[in-house]
C-alpha cells in the first residue's frame, strides 16, 4: 500500500512544521523533509518546497526545535550553542542528540513510516548548513533501511556522531553541494562522509562559502538527483526550477 497524505496530528504538536501536499491529482508517492539553516526557521524552506513543485512529492518542512538566545532570531539544531573563541561565530557543531531523535524518530520512523505507511526509500531530505548536518546525522543513524537520499548543502557529518553508527557504511545516497571557497566542507569532512556512507557525490560550485543555489546551473544536480532517486509514475524534471 502507498503512503498517504501526512497531517500534522501525525507528528509530536510540540513540532513545528508545514506540509506541501503535490497537485490533487496525483498521489503522493514521496516524501522530502527540508531542514533549514542556523538561524533560520521553516517559513522559507516550506516556499521552496512550493517552487520545487515536485511531481507525487509532499514537502515537510520542519522547524529546528530549540530558539536561539537573548536578541537573536531564528531557531537551532544543536543541543547547546558555543562562541567560537576564533571567529566570534556560533559553533553550529556541539552535539545533535535531540535534533537526531526528532528528524529520526518523531517525523521519519514513528510519522511518516510508522502513522502514513511510506517505506525509508520513498524519504528524501534537503538540509542547509546545520539542518544538513542534523539530516546526515539521522541518515546515519537509521538502522537497517536507506533512505532515498540525503542533500546537503554545505553541511557536514556532526562530529558528535555516535562510534555505533560508524561500524557499517549507509546505503542511503548523498549529495553534498559546496563552494569551491571558504567552505565549511573540507576535505576531512568529505573523508568522514565517505566513511559512513557507500555513495557520496560532490558537487562543487564557483564561488565563496556554501549558499544556497541561486539559479538554473546550480539547482540542475540537485533535480537530476531527484530524477534518480524519486519514486514517480509521472516523470521528474530534470532540468531544474526557476528560483526567485
Amino acid at each position: 500500500m502507498p503512503g498517504r497524505l501526512p497531517m500534522k496530528s501525525d507528528f509530536p504538536s510540540s513540532l513545528e512544521l508545514s506540509i506541501t501536499p503535490p497537485p490533487s491529482s496525483q498521489p503522493p508517492t514521496n516524501v522530502l523533509v527540508l531542514l533549514h539553516g542556523l538561524g533560520d526557521t521553516n517559513e522559507p524552506f516550506t516556499k521552496l518546497g512550493q517552487q520545487l513543485s515536485l511531481p507525487e512529492t509532499v514537502c515537510i518542512s520542519v522547524q529546528a526545535p530549540n530558539p536561539l538566545p537573548f536578541f537573536l532570531s531564528g531557531f537551532n539544531w544543536s543541543d547547546d550553542l558555543v562562541i567560537d573563541q576564533n571567529t566570534h561565530k556560533l559553533d553550529g557543531d556541539v552535539g545533535f542528540k535531540v535534533s537526531t531523535r526528532l528528524i529520526l524518530d518523531s517525523v521519519i520512523c514513528e510519522g511518516l513510516i510508522g502513522q502514513c505507511g511510506y517505506k525509508a526509500r520513498e524519504i528524501i531530505v534537503f538540509g542547509y548548513g546545520q539542518g544538513a548536518m542534523a539530516g546526515l546525522q539521522a541518515a546515519a543513524e537509521l538502522e537497517g533501511d536507506e533512505l532515498g537520499g540525503v542533500i546537503s548543502i554545505g553541511g557536514v557529518l556532526p562530529l558528535s556522531l555516535p562510534l555505533k553508527a560508524l561500524e557499517r557504511k549507509s546505503k542511503t545516497p548523498v549529495l553534498v553541494c559546496k563552494g569551491s571557497r571558504g567552505s565549511a566542507v573540507s576535505d576531512s569532512a568529505i573523508t568522514r562522509l565517505k566513511d559512513a556512507f557507500e555513495f557520496l557525490q560532490l558537487q562543487q560550485w564557483n564561488e565563496y562559502g556554501d549558499k544556497m543555489p541561486r539559479n538554473r546551473e546550480e539547482m540542475l544536480p540537485i533535480m537530476q538527483f531527484f530524477a534518480r532517486r524519486l519514486r514517480s509514475t509521472r516523470g521528474v524534471p530534470a532540468g531544474g526550477v526557476e528560483l526567485t
